[in-house]
């Protein structure tokens, strides 16, 4: 085995410490002044409220306000940026399943309230892509199947 001799200087070494140093430093220093927190805009309360009301007259249980604003934002998050998307479809389906897995797994036919959580939050914070998602949740097959 080799043993390599150290070709740099202390003071070398010491440059490179002293400017990687001051890189990291005003990294975080842009980083820090950069960040904004995802606050709690007035839009994000109004539609939070109107995805609450909507979810009570519908007579589904309401999360906390603050989950809803932290959750969807102003602009509807994960739910709005593609609803009508094939993967956001397969995820849907996937719910509507019997719980087995593998080859026990069948569609079932679920009960109507399974999407109404879904359409009254495309209603609310993107309704303009309603229209395409209701037909897609009007070509399945629900029924009362839940008591209650």
């Amino acid at each position: 085995m080799t043993t390599v001799t150290e070709q740099s200087t202390d003071t070398e070494r010491r440059t490179i410490y002293i400017v990687a140093g001051v890189v990291v430093l005003v990294l975080l220093v842009i980083a820090l002044f950069s960040y904004r927190s995802k606050e709690a805009s007035e839009q994000a309360d109004q539609k939070a409220n109107q995805l609450i009301a909507a979810l009570t007259a519908a007579g589904a249980p309401t999360p906390h306000k603050d989950m809803i604003v932290r959750t969807l934002g102003d602009d509807g998050g994960a739910i709005c940026a593609d609803p009508n998307g094939a993967l956001n479809r397969a995820t849907l389906l996937g719910s509507l399943m019997n719980g087995a897995g593998g080859p026990g797994m069948r569609p079932i036919i679920a009960d109507n309230r399974m999407v109404k959580g879904a359409v009254l939050i495309i209603q609310v914070y993107c309704p303009d892509e309603l229209p395409s998602f209701q037909e897609f949740v009007n070509n399945l097959s629900f029924d009362n199947t839940i008591r209650g």
